[in-house]
């Protein structure tokens, strides 16, 4: 990786859902713009931060339009597969403590 990056490597970004890549971009977009800033008004200390931030977003862009084209799996979200699970334990355990009492 370069100087500067957030460890944004594909198979870093493999494991995230998209809700939190959409994030991540905005994020990144959100750097990107404030460095340009402050190399348009001379504050800027480290110009290949700019190059770093460029290369993580085209890294988001790539594996979100993998994921459409069906190229990459898109990952389930862990929390979402186990609430369900949990919600049907509770439901199934709720009828029958209310028989009891």
């Amino acid at each position: 990786m370069t100087i500067g990056s957030k460890n944004l490597t594909t198979t870093d970004l493999d494991l995230i859902e998209d809700a939190v890549l959409v994030e991540e971009l905005k994020k990144a977009k959100e750097e990107l713009f404030n460095l340009r800033f402050q190399s348009a008004t001379g504050q800027l200390e480290s110009h290949g931060r700019i190059k770093a931030v460029k290369r993580d977003i085209a890294r988001i862009f790539t594996v979100m339009r993998e994921r459409e084209l069906g190229i990459r799996a898109v990952v389930a979200a862990p929390a979402a597969t186990e609430k369900p699970a949990k919600a049907a334990k509770a439901k199934s355990a709720t009828p029958a403590e209310t028989e009891e009492a």
